[in-house]
Parts: structure tokens; C-alpha cells; sequence
């Protein structure tokens, strides 16, 4: 692999080859297949589950249609394209120098695709379109997004913009709230300097309370606080993952879920799913493992009122500007009374995972989901 110094320079020669148009392209063995870029990993907390669903998508996509790219960013943030068996990915053996080389997504549009890095050498691989596979900050908060859009490669997914949005719990509570429908009230605090008010600045809700970071994914940082004086600690650890959280009251009844699919109009909704929660709290073990919770796809609903959530769904994934697909949440309250939560612009995408088997209920097998929403990204 090279060095920081033999990086530079081999960008430097792929530079100058593209200027004097001597460039070596790779291309597809096969001419009429769309070169499609998996980017995986990530400098995230969520690396791990990132890592599952990418396996997952990429034995699913279909390779008579596309030439995929492997495209992974390890724990430290750093970039590589790997060319080894897709199961290394699950395991997390990806990373290895015999099947790795440094390679990163170039924001120049006359590049359009890859730089990929040998030593002093150096060749790009143009790609046509790009489907990130990565949870959390750093991968589905639209940075990612805005490097692809900035280099002229359409994105699988969402865009720059609404992924951003949907990731700041505050701000996607605002845009949503606008429509009409109903978000939890909370508050939000901006800095470590505002915990000592926090107890304070919460007295207007009831407990428990849930302390969350504002843009953090799989239940990172999130308590659930019974009583004010656990409340500063509650936040510190919120801290830990995001400068921003929210302290927000806790809603009666129990979560609800859609899938969402499509581009503005015509929009395909999965069954709505339900979880039923043992205890207070979703968190990561339990999203992954299920030890004492249940997920019940069809929701244990009346037809009407899993439509009522379907149609709100459709509204928040407009409202929010969403693109190609997403998973809406939202709370069922003992009232009927349906309250937005949140939305996953890039849900988990192993075939156990909520969003495929909620369309799966409807007949779209997992090939079927990824293909589909691929092509929305050709279409756009």
C-alpha cells in the first residue's frame, strides 16, 4: 500500500494522464452493464451493521445488469476498493492488503467514478451510479450524498439534503410538524455548557423522558430517564455520540413502521409492522437480536388504520424530500392517534431486516427491492 506521500503523487500522475487523455479506464467485460459503486463501512459506530447489510445487497443485485465495485471505508476512516469474496465483508476480513487498494470517490464530474491507487500509479474506474450501504453519521447524514452529487454520480437512495435533514431528528420534527402531523414535544440542548440546565429546561415534560443524540442511528447514546436527577448523566452519554441531543417525552402506545419506495409519485408502501417491546427501550441489542422483543409484520392493527399510517407515511417521505426509499416511523398511541418518530434514509438491508420484509409481505422478494430501487436511481 503507499504511503501519504505516494498517494499524492500517484493522484498527481492519474491527473495529468486524464489532462493528456492517456488514462487508463477500466471497464465493465461486458459493455452494456451499468458499473454500479457498493460503498460499505464507514467511520461510524454502525460500521459493524453496515457491513451485513452491504453483504446482503450486493449477493442480491443483479450482475447481469451491473458491474459492481466494491467500495469500503474501514473503522479509521480510510478508503480502499476490494476485490475479494463479498461473504470477507460479513465476517469483517475484508480489510487485507492482498485484495484491497487505496481508492477513493474523486469529486471531479470529468472523473465520474474512482480513483483507484497502486503504488506511485494510479487508474480510475468511472462508475454510473453509486448505492451506499452505510448507518449513521458520516454515511447516511448526506455528506456521503454531497460528494456524490458534487461528482456528478446519481445516488441510490436519498440525496444529499433530505439525508441530512432526516438524520437531525430536531430538524426532520420541524419539517414534519409543518404538514400537520404530530412529533413528540422535547428540547433540544446545543452543548455540554447547557447540562446544568437541563433538569430545568425539562421540567415542562412528564417522566420518563428519552434522551437521544439528534443525529445518531441504532439507538447509540439513547436512556431512558425516569427521574430528573438520572437526567445529567443521561445527556453526557448522549454527548458522547452527537454535540446536539434531544430530551424528549415518551409517548404511550408502541412503534410502528413503513417502508417507503419510490420517487415523489406513485409512491409503493410495504405492510406497516409493529414492535412489541419487553422493555423501555429499542436499543441496538435488541434491534439486532430480538432476546426479548418482538417485531409483527403484518402490525396487529384494523386494515383502516394500517392504510391511515401508510398514507402519513407517503406525507412525511414527501414532506422531507426523500428519494428512492426509506423506513418512516412512527408511534400508534392507545388513542389511535398516530405520532411521527423518525426516518431511516438507508434502513437495514439484510433479508431479516425490517424494511425488505415488510415489501416481502406484499411479494417483492429481496432481489426484487434492491433491482427496483437501483433502477429508481438510473430513472432520476
Amino acid at each position: 500500500m503507499c504511503e501519504n506521500g505516494g498517494i499524492y503523487e500517484a493522484v498527481k500522475a492519474v491527473r495529468a494522464e486524464i489532462e493528456a487523455e492517456n488514462v487508463e479506464i477500466k471497464e465493465a467485460s461486458i459493455m452494456d452493464r451499468m458499473t454500479l459503486a457498493v460503498i460499505f463501512g464507514g467511520y461510524s459506530s454502525e460500521y459493524d451493521v453496515s457491513l451485513q447489510s452491504a453483504s446482503a445487497v450486493i449477493k442480491a443485485i443483479n450482475k447481469s445488469k451491473y458491474n459492481v465495485v466494491m467500495l469500503g471505508i474501514d473503522r479509521l476512516g480510510e478508503w480502499y476498493r476490494f476485490t475479494g469474496d463479498v461473504d470477507r465483508i460479513a465476517a469483517d476480513t475484508w480489510r487485507d492488503d492482498s485484495c484491497c487498494r487505496k481508492a477513493f470517490i474523486a469529486p471531479s464530474r470529468d472523473i465520474h467514478g474512482i480513483i483507484e491507487l497502486d503504488g506511485k500509479s494510479g487508474c480510475f474506474v468511472r462508475v454510473d451510479l453509486a448505492f451506499p450501504v452505510l448507518h449513521g453519521r458520516n454515511g447516511e447524514d448526506g455528506t456521503l450524498q454531497g460528494l456524490l452529487e458534487l461528482a456528478g454520480i446519481p445516488v441510490v437512495g436519498c440525496g444529499a439534503l433530505p439525508s441530512a435533514l432526516c438524520m437531525d431528528k430536531e430538524l426532520a420534527h420541524i419539517v414534519v410538524s409543518n404538514t400537520g402531523i404530530k412529533t413528540p414535544r422535547g428540547v433540544t440542548l446545543r452543548s455540554a455548557a447547557e447540562i446544568k440546565t437541563a433538569v430545568e429546561r425539562a421540567d415542562g415534560l412528564h417522566y420518563p423522558v428519552f434522551v437521544k443524540p439528534a443525529r445518531a442511528g441504532s439507538s447509540f447514546g439513547v436512556t431512558c430517564v425516569k427521574r430528573p436527577e438520572d437526567l445529567q448523566n443521561a445527556v453526557q452519554a448522549a454527548l458522547a455520540h452527537d454535540n446536539k441531543v434531544i430530551v424528549e417525552e415518551m409517548i404511550e402506545g408502541f412503534e410502528v413502521g413503513c417502508a417507503v419506495m419510490g420517487n415523489e409519485e406513485g409512491l409503493i408502501t410495504g405492510s406497516v409492522d409493529e414492535i412489541e417491546l419487553a422493555g423501555d427501550l429499542f436499543d441496538f441489542t435488541e434491534k439486532y437480536t430480538l432476546k426479548t422483543s418482538k417485531i409483527h409484520v403484518p402490525a396487529r392493527i384494523p386494515a383502516q388504520k394500517a392504510e391511515e399510517i401508510k398514507d402519513t407515511a407517503k406525507t412525511i417521505y414527501k414532506a422531507l424530500g426523500c428519494t428512492g426509499f426509506a423506513r418512516i416511523d412512527m408511534f400508534l398511541t392507545p388513542s389511535s392517534e398516530i405520532i411521527f418518530n423518525e426516518v431511516n434514509t438507508i434502513p437495514g438491508f439484510t433479508t431479516h431486516s425490517r424494511y425488505p420484509n415488510m415489501l416481502g409481505v406484499n411479494g417483492m422478494a429481496f432481489e426484487q427491492i434492491i433491482d427496483t430501487v437501483i433502477g429508481l436511481a438510473v430513472r432520476v
